[in-house]
């Protein structure tokens, strides 16, 4: 039986909702040997190679970094360091057979949902998306299948109803040193059980890009107005509109708030002196907008000398 600090423990990680429980590791232990992170990603107009945030905390604290273009190309540094535990967080790569033998105790990934349900890239997107009343952050087994693994801890938190892509992902990020403590005491101690997932009930949230945040404005427009918090900051949610004749992306970030009319879907106006738009049923009333290749402004601002024609389809020759 070893105590949880004592553990021989490597990270992998990419994504900022890992810097938490990597601070945490710092802070209290056990101190990771290494860790694995992607490699550095051109960003901007400049393609600027920008580096992961944990990459920097970890240089800081005098942690051995590695950045594989495939986590299996250093199979070998990780076999030498003869890890008990590998905790897994955000990393972006599917963990290959010839990684997942190489800890003596576990491969252990920390997942921002209560497993089986959002399993996928997307999950704190899709609790907000499907109306979840709790969301939370398991830690799991890792297995060939995608989060499929069975889970040792998780813990749970209430989704507010402003809640918001960003606002959630910083609130898991702040839950998941909890979630990994328990864990690894659990481990260390030997008293960790594994309870299977239910495929039933299983969920997939696929990885999102800008394209999935294009606005159908057949849906409802309750089911809307959860997706435009949900997508916010990423992947975001955009109209196209017509602006003097040319189809121009708009992009629309919360709050908007749900009402009556009778617009059309699709259907801009200005009613009591606020922008609606149509849905498939009721209407959104916008505040913040973004019209394409300017600033951020309010819809007041936005309707000076505007004329709007209805929202349409993208034509993506006008790309």
């Amino acid at each position: 039986m070893k105590d949880a600090g004592s553990l021989r423990l490597v990270f992998v990680a990419t994504g900022d909702i890992a810097l938490p429980a990597f601070r945490h590791l710092l802070e209290v232990g056990p101190r990771p040997l290494a860790l694995a992170t992607q490699p550095d990603k051109p960003v901007g107009r400049h393609q600027t190679l920008m580096p992961p945030t944990l990459k920097l905390e970890a240089l800081k604290a005098g942690v051995e970094v590695w950045q594989p273009a495939v986590i299996g190309d250093v199979s070998r540094e990780l076999a030498a360091l003869a890890p008990d535990v590998v905790v897994v967080m955000a990393y972006g790569q599917i963990l290959r057979a010839n990684i997942l033998s190489l800890a003596s105790c576990a491969i252990v990934n920390l997942h921002a949902s209560l497993l089986p349900r959002h399993r996928g890239a997307s999950c704190i997107q899709a609790a907000i998306d499907a109306n979840d009343a709790t969301t939370g952050v398991s830690a799991m087994h890792v297995i060939r299948e995608l989060d499929a693994g069975d889970v040792i801890c998780a813990k749970a938190i209430r989704l507010g109803p402003a809640e918001t892509g960003g606002g959630l992902h910083d609130r898991l990020a702040e839950l998941a040193p909890e979630v990994l403590a328990e864990t690894l005491q659990l481990l260390a101690s030997g008293t960790a059980t594994r309870s299977p997932q239910d495929p039933a009930l299983a969920t997939y949230a696929p990885k999102l890009d800008r394209e999935h945040g294009r606005i159908d404005w057949a849906l409802d427009a309750v089911a809307l107005e959860r997706r435009i918090r949900a997508y916010d900051p990423w992947p975001g949610t955009f109209a196209v509109v017509q602006e003097a004749a040319h189809p121009k992306r708009l992009k629309i970030f919360p709050p908007v708030d749900v009402c009556d009319s009778t617009l059309r879907p699709g259907e801009f106006a200005v009613e009591d002196g606020h922008l609606k738009v149509g849905c498939g049923s009721g209407a959104l009333r916008l505040h913040s907008l973004q019209p394409e290749g300017t600033r951020r402004m309010t819809a007041a601002e936005y309707l000076r000398g505007r004329q709007l024609g209805p929202a349409e389809p993208i034509d993506d020759s006008t790309d």
